[in-house]
């Protein structure tokens, strides 16, 4: 820990370098406060960490690689000292529970006010809880409750016949009911009963969920969109205009 006098050391860990620099400019007009570095992704986060000893590390929670959450616990474990401030475009009960479990001292949304985020990293620094406990309760049963609840869903995906499985995938490429049916061998009707059967024993109450469902747990696959697929959309910002803050 760095003596009483000397500055807060601060590292930024976003994966889009443009506003963790930006962020980097704001902090570091608070007197009390010093970035000592701006890294893009979970891995250079442990490392620098580890090797910089920062009071206080401010990290993104969507990266490729090693996410927020992860280095986080890794931090936790490998940096003593170190207190780590969750930041998101997205906050919810669910991720805060995540972040806490993981060691985190906080989690606050990119677009809070620069001040509020200084606080908060002071606050962090003297040891002080960012939420209250009955808010860090509440989420916390909201996270076993959704465990729970994936843990039942991934148990009956697993219930679903290689013909149901196949029935999603047709639907997840867009393919119609009447091209299923055709290709499959099967009447209308006889769709319609596989269909109603894949939300009964998925407990939803549409396709789109179903279809969802089994392509979370790896049982339906999408096809990828390729860079050639995609045009880059250029944006010419004028005088005064800033970028809001990625939504991971």
């Amino acid at each position: 820990m760095q003596g009483t006098h000397e500055p807060i050391t601060v590292v930024i860990v976003d994966d889009h370098r443009s506003f963790g620099e930006a962020l980097e400019i704001a902090l570091d007009k608070e007197q009390d406060l010093r970035v000592i570095e701006v890294v893009t992704d979970g891995q250079a986060a442990i490392e620098t960490a580890s090797k910089e000893h920062p009071d206080i590390v401010l990290m993104d929670i969507q990266m490729p690689g090693v996410d927020g959450i992860e280095a986080t616990r890794r931090i936790h474990e490998e940096a003593a000292g170190t207190a780590v401030i969750v930041l998101s475009g997205q906050i919810d009960e669910i991720a805060l529970a995540r972040a806490i479990q993981a060691g985190a001292r906080g989690y606050l949304k990119k677009t809070e006010a620069v001040g509020t985020l200084a606080d908060a990293i002071r606050r962090a620094h003297r040891g002080e809880p960012l939420h209250t406990s009955a808010e860090v309760e509440e989420s916390l049963k909201r996270l076993r409750r959704r465990r729970a609840e994936d843990g039942n869903l991934a148990q009956r995906i697993e219930r679903l016949t290689p013909r149901e499985l196949e029935i999603l995938q047709r639907m997840a490429d867009g393919d119609t009911p009447e091209k299923i049916a055709t290709e499959l061998g099967m009447s209308k009707h006889t769709l319609r009963t596989h269909t109603q059967n894949v939300l009964t024993k998925l407990g939803v109450h549409s396709k789109l969920d179903a279809i969802v469902a089994a392509i979370r747990y790896g049982k339906v696959h999408t096809v990828d969109v390729t860079p050639d697929d995609e045009e880059e959309e250029v944006v010419d910002l004028g005088p005064g205009e800033t970028l809001e803050p990625d939504q991971s």
